[in-house]
């Protein structure tokens, strides 16, 4: 068995894993890109929130909280579609994490054949390495080396779940807040409270997951037609346009983060149309 034949032995075992991503990406792209647009437009606009942000961002904090108290249940649904769009992304990271290993290590095999002759011995150590690959298909320390992937695999990880833990109890601290406020009386540490929880969503959050999108989108990018296809070429650097707005929405919001940044929306929107390609591209995969 030579090297390429035990490399598509190790894909084979991982190739249904990251396809299954795909599948997991594709609802969570499509909450974010359409699910929660429309239900703004459908079932909150309807109900003044627009009027209401507008009035939260000059730190009118009682008109905001009355608000929630007397529309609990369309917040609350709001929220958890906004929640599940961006869990539904949590094994993103270590995905494409392993796309890219799995590239790098398919042309490093492809070089070694063009140049060498191997022994027999060495054919049957790569085929013992690929049969003692981990429950994901990667050979054992297949992240040595590439320190920036694995950089923007754990920062991605790190930066989902940070924005998740804090969208969700801000959430439950706003709606337990809103119960009893009138329109002249607000918790005194409300704005403090709102303040940390918008800071540790939009900021640390999506800030991490913008460094986790740059660094992915900068390693397909350097290696271009040498390693990717077109059209993950095309993908590596509309990753690079996702950190930068993801990074501008991440700032604006550390500078008031008791307003939603302006480029908040579009950030998220190409964020999931970037995830939503990545998806159709998993879910296409087909073994050579």
């Amino acid at each position: 068995m030579n090297i390429k034949e035990s490399y598509k032995i190790m894909k084979r075992s991982f190739l249904s894993r990251l396809q299954l991503g795909g599948w997991y990406y594709l609802p969570g792209a499509l909450l974010l890109l359409l699910g929660v647009p429309i239900y703004q437009l459908v079932v909150l606009n309807p109900s003044n929130y627009n009027a209401v942000l507008r009035a939260q961002s000059s730190n009118h904090f009682a008109i905001y909280l009355v608000w929630i108290n007397t529309h609990p249940l369309q917040y609350i649904v709001y929220r958890i579609l906004l929640i599940a769009a961006f869990a539904l992304l949590l094994t993103l990271p270590f995905n494409l994490f392993r796309v890219i290993v799995a590239q790098e290590i398919v042309d490093q095999q492809e070089q070694a054949e063009d140049e060498l002759d191997e022994s027999e011995d060495e054919d049957e150590d790569e085929a013992n390495e690929s049969e003692q690959a981990g429950e994901d298909g990667m050979p054992p320390y297949a992240w040595r080396g590439k320190g920036f992937a694995v950089i923007a695999a754990w920062a991605g990880l790190i930066g989902l779940l940070t924005y998740i833990l804090g969208a969700v109890i801000g959430t439950i601290y706003v709606v337990a807040a809103s119960k009893g406020v009138t329109s002249t009386s607000v918790p005194s540490s409300f704005a403090i409270l709102y303040n940390i929880f918008s800071l540790m969503s939009n900021t640390v959050g999506i800030g991490l997951v913008a460094l986790s999108t740059l660094f992915f989108g900068a390693l397909i990018a350097r290696r271009g037609r040498n390693l990717w296809p077109t059209v993950w070429i095309l993908f590596g650097y509309t990753a690079l346009a996702v950190a930068a707005l993801l990074s501008g929405s991440a700032v604006a919001t550390a500078g008031a983060p008791s307003e939603q940044a302006t480029l908040t929306t579009p950030a998220f929107l190409l964020f999931a149309l970037w995830v939503l390609w990545y998806s159709i591209m998993l879910i296409r995969l087909k073994p050579e």
